[in-house]
């Protein structure tokens, strides 16, 4: 993995874990890799892995089956893409409006690329 500086690594490996959720590699209600082979895999401390582990149980994206590992929890692409729409509101959208406002950017415009975009 490619680690950005503005972002605590074990969220980027959290945000990794469902990227890989929405798009099909982890279904919902399969194991997902130990902590230690996934920390392996993206060549990481254990423990920053594990706490990536926990703020995705936190957010009921991922669950612990006592003796059997952590799994996709039931649900986990609607929680995750619910996150998305709220950091996309809260935080993405509001540099936008505020590029948009500097560059004298009408919504009009906006909507005219969005349009062509979508009809591609």
């Amino acid at each position: 993995m490619d680690f950005k500086n503005q972002k605590a690594i074990y969220l980027q490996i959290a945000e990794h874990i469902m990227n890989e959720v929405l798009s099909g590699r982890y279904p919902e209600d399969s194991k997902l890799p130990s902590v230690r082979d996934f920390a392996a895999e993206v060549e990481v401390n254990v423990n920053t892995v594990a706490r990536s582990f926990e703020w995705l149980q936190m957010h009921d994206i991922v669950s612990v089956r006592r003796g059997l590992g952590n799994y996709v929890a039931e649900g986990a692409k609607q929680k995750i893409e619910s996150i998305r729409r709220e950091e996309f509101f809260t935080e993405q959208l509001p540099e936008l409006f505020q590029a948009m406002q500097a560059l004298d950017i009408k919504i009009e415009e906006v909507v005219t690329q969005h349009s062509a975009y979508v009809n591609q």
